[in-house]
């Protein structure tokens, strides 16, 4: 049985994690049985190919099993307060099959008897023949070799569970206290951990062992004005990271200095947290935006959200579909506009691709859920719209044979689906820095850090706000701004798209906690992008008076 427990968040850049809580799977455990080792691979192997001969002698044309042990370590503060720590640990097997042409699912957690996984396998079959009497056309899954014995996992210098409990919390409530001493009033601080540990074997002769690890440090400052009863924020600057406790760094390589500190392979937060207390005050006696047509410059810390929302989630072909229609809508990219060839998703400036493979991204891995080699792959080039993101089961309706490789279960005991790979903006292919595209801007605004955001149920009208907004005015930056949000479309706000800086600005932000399907599964999935400037966009004033 998968327990679930959840956790709801009131800050920590909560608005961003695109879920109201946070599920935490898995038995409590002691810190120190983080480090302690999974199953044997020989082990693993046994239990699998206990879990395919049953499954195949019961009638199934295919079968997969994932062996997946899930550990997660979230620490909590909030001011000088130790608020919750979180330490679990979820084990157990999850088998899929083809039986009859339609799919079944079965799973067994706290097991490791080869007689469960083969009982487990064979319930599998049970179901698949039971559903294919309401199937309307059967399973076509794309081909896939097997790749034998092999592993992959992240690349590690300082795992994040070897650190104790205590330099953890040390380290955010020093962070804390640099805020509170800094300006704040209030701060929330949050250390996310994950590490899956996952085994895949199939019918198509793969035995893929594969650890892989996540991170994400996190905050929100809060500054209060007691005479008008204002209030501003600040999150972190930090991006989540196919990372381990290596992106926490006091002096991080890439970093990135202008009107305000970012970060790339490497993270300070008591130098953000810092920041971030003096920007919460300035922001409190900031100029109130006034609304109308603005040039906009979006920092990747910031654009990162828009590409999820409006290019990510819309070229998702399970969305196109329609399969995701009862939760979260649909998308205006429909086949048909796939299928002309010429269907207009951006500017000539515009260029996507998807990439399971990109270093220290929250997506990377080897394999992805269904045993597919990982790879790279474009979605809009040129500013057309030229693929989708598809898995085994999927691709012969883009008439293609080979799966993208970006299946995904968030745990044994969910089924594999479609997900989101790291959807990117390429940067661009003439060299620009940030400074030289604001020159260029007589009325303009640069927008740092994600915020606020709304979009439609066919990922195309939108709204996003932002962390921190400077007015550009005549090329130079004249100060900060407030209340600002900008609203638009998604096709005219990429035809809108004029310059993007090239790949010495490039970095990853993302989401940690993206959810999707019925019932709801995360994902962590980053999107990369250089800063980028869109043109004559409509810009909200968000204030209002209390």
């Amino acid at each position: 049985m998968d327990r679930r427990n959840f956790i709801q968040l009131t800050g920590a850049g909560a608005g961003a994690m695109l879920l109201p809580s946070i599920p935490i799977i898995g038995r409590s455990i002691m810190a120190e049985e983080l480090l302690e080792p999974g199953l044997d691979v020989v082990v693993k192997k046994r239990l699998a190919d206990a879990g395919l001969q049953a499954a195949t002698a019961k009638g199934a044309t295919y079968a997969d099993i994932r062996i997946g042990r899930y550990l997660n370590q979230y620490v909590m503060t909030r001011e000088n307060k130790v608020q919750n720590i979180i330490i679990t640990e979820s084990f157990g097997i999850g088998v899929r099959v083809i039986a009859n042409g339609c799919w079944g699912f079965a799973a067994i957690g706290d097991t490791s008897s080869e007689d469960d996984v083969a009982r487990t396998a064979e319930k599998a079959v049970a179901f698949a023949k039971a559903h294919s009497r309401l199937m309307k056309k059967p399973v076509q899954l794309a081909p896939q070799k097997g790749f034998g014995e092999v592993s992959w996992k992240t690349s590690v210098q300082k795992n994040s569970f070897e650190i104790p409990v205590k330099e953890k919390t040390d380290l955010l409530l020093a962070v804390n206290g640099a805020a509170m001493s800094n300006g704040a009033d209030f701060i929330n601080s949050v250390l996310f951990m994950i590490n899956e540990q996952k085994y895949f074997a199939s019918t198509d002769g793969s035995y893929i062992d594969q650890d892989v690890h996540r991170i994400w440090p996190n905050f929100t400052a809060t500054a209060v004005d007691k005479s008008s009863g204002l209030i501003a924020t600040r999150d972190s600057l930090s991006a989540p990271m196919g990372r381990s406790y290596d992106y926490l760094q006091t002096a991080p390589p890439d970093r990135v200095t202008g009107v305000t500190t970012r970060y790339n392979q490497g993270y300070d937060m008591l130098e953000d947290a810092t920041a971030a207390a003096r920007q919460a005050r300035l922001k409190l006696k900031a100029k109130s935006v006034e609304a109308g047509k603005w040039d906009l410059v979006l920092d990747p810390s910031h654009i990162y959200l828009t590409i999820h929302e409006s290019v990510g989630h819309a070229t998702e072909l399970d969305r196109v579909l329609g399969y995701e229609a009862n939760l979260a809508g649909t998308s205006f990219a429909t086949i048909d506009k796939w299928k002309s060839k010429n269907f207009n998703y951006g500017s000539k400036e515009v260029n996507f691709f998807a990439d399971k493979t990109q270093p220290g991204s929250l997506g990377d891995v080897g394999w992805d859920d269904e045993g597919v080699k990982t790879k790279k792959w474009d979605i809009i080039k040129d500013g057309i719209l030229v693929n989708y993101q598809a898995i085994r089961d999927q691709v012969h309706m883009l008439g293609e044979t080979e799966s993208q490789g970006c299946c995904y279960a968030d745990s044994w005991s969910t089924v594999q689906f479609q997900r989101m790979a790291n959807i990117s903006l390429a940067p661009g292919k003439e060299p620009l820095t940030v400074d030289e595209m604001i020159k260029d801007v007589k009325k303009g605004i640069y927008i740092i850090g994600d915020g606020s955001y709304s979009i439609d149920q066919q990922r195309y009208n939108f709204q996003f706000g932002g962390q921190l907004f400077y007015e550009i005015k005549d090329g130079e930056i004249v100060g900060m701004l407030r209340d600002v949000a900008y609203q638009s479309n998604t096709q005219e706000f990429w035809n809108s798209c004029v310059k993007v800086c090239d790949e010495r600005d490039y970095r990853l932000g993302g989401t940690f906690f993206d959810g999707k399907g019925q019932p709801a599964q995360i994902n962590s999935v980053s999107h990369g992008s250089s800063t980028a400037r869109f043109n004559g966009v409509n810009v909200l004033n968000t204030g209002r008076k209390i």
